[in-house]
């Protein structure tokens, strides 16, 4: 699948078609260090492979990159930490990273586990505190028709109205929590139908913005930093996401205010991924509805990522074979 239109000027053209493709082969490398451990149980092992391999990648890349979304400060993550600085190229750009989102499922070997990230020029991501964020997610055709602060059953109307269907005919994915136990009540009792997931809110997001995953919304809260990831995606892609920082104690309300965030505010797409030059990228790590996971074979494995551009409206799912060892080879078949 490609969309594509050339309409953006010179500047924005650099940028995007100099990094789109090599932003999925950081993606694909993730993927495959961290598809050695799918099914092994060890969740800090899966983390480890992947983001050692990430990093190793950015590295290569023709950027000066520095982290706002990662695995935490210097002192609390050793692995694309935020404010790390990666690459010695030319574009200055801002990096947003997820390097195994799903660990646990990953490591358990269920469904969309998944290495993603987000480039953009300098302040094009909201560097976004690590906390909870209530998460609003919609497709294209109900962009600018629903608001988080409206009632459930208010914003799961207009969702039917914007897609020409009935309330009954919707599903919501929701994770799987017992904060979220009201909300889930509300959904039900208005006959839309309920999606759990364990963990992944950034894939899920992704199946509400591509038509055609039966998946019309995503609604509750998960991370904040996965937000930002989000909004990138749906930016590129049309969709729309809202948020709202949610603080768990005085000290995170007090981070708020030194990062100029207000609790009270619900941020928009463009709020939380302002950027002009947005490149997204994300590739399977387990098979799930939008992306197929990594498939092994003799010396070698099979990766799919979906990889866009918001500048240049470019948007690609890429079917790649990988010839890992010395020799290896492999028949190619539709």
């Amino acid at each position: 699948m490609m969309v594509k239109r050339q309409d953006s000027g010179a500047q924005e053209q650099s940028f995007e078609h100099a990094l789109v493709l090599e932003t999925a082969r950081v993606t694909e490398g993730a993927a495959l260090a961290a598809s050695r451990w799918v099914g092994m149980g060890d969740k800090n092992a899966v983390d480890g492979a992947g983001t050692e391999a990430m990093r190793a990648l950015l590295n290569t890349l023709n950027i000066r990159g520095r982290v706002v979304i990662g695995e935490g400060e210097m002192d609390e993550a050793p692995m694309l930490y935020i404010g790390e600085e990666l690459g010695t190229g030319r574009y200055e750009v801002d990096i947003a990273v997820d390097p195994v989102e799903g660990t646990s499922v990953t490591a358990k070997g269920l469904p969309n586990g998944l290495a993603v990230i987000a480039l953009s020029e300098r302040g094009g991501l909201m560097h976004a505190p690590d906390c909870y964020m209530e998460k609003l997610i919609v497709p294209p055709p109900a962009a600018g028709r629903v608001h988080l602060e409206w009632p459930v059953e208010a914003n799961l109307a207009a969702l039917a109205q914007s897609l020409d269907r009935d309330v009954e005919d919707l599903l919501v994915t929701i994770l799987d929590r017992e904060r979220h136990a009201e909300l889930i009540r509300r959904v039900r009792a208005t006959g839309a139908r309920v999606k759990l997931i364990g963990d992944g809110d950034v894939v899920a997001g992704l199946a509400v913005a591509v038509r055609g995953t039966g998946v019309h919304a995503l609604m509750g809260s998960g991370g904040a930093p996965e937000g930002v990831l989000s909004a990138a995606a749906c930016k590129c892609l049309g969709a729309e996401i809202q948020g709202r920082f949610i603080p768990e104690d005085d000290a995170m309300r007090e981070r708020f205010r030194t990062m100029g965030v207000d609790e009270n505010r619900v941020y928009r797409t463009d709020e939380l991924a302002p950027g002009q030059q947005i490149v997204f990228s994300a590739t399977g790590i387990t098979y799930g509805e939008l992306l197929n996971g990594v498939r092994r074979f003799g010396g070698g494995a099979r990766t799919h990522t979906l990889v866009m551009g918001y500048a240049t409206r470019v948007v690609r799912f890429i079917d790649t074979v990988h010839l890992e060892d010395d020799g290896a080879r492999v028949t190619i078949r539709v």
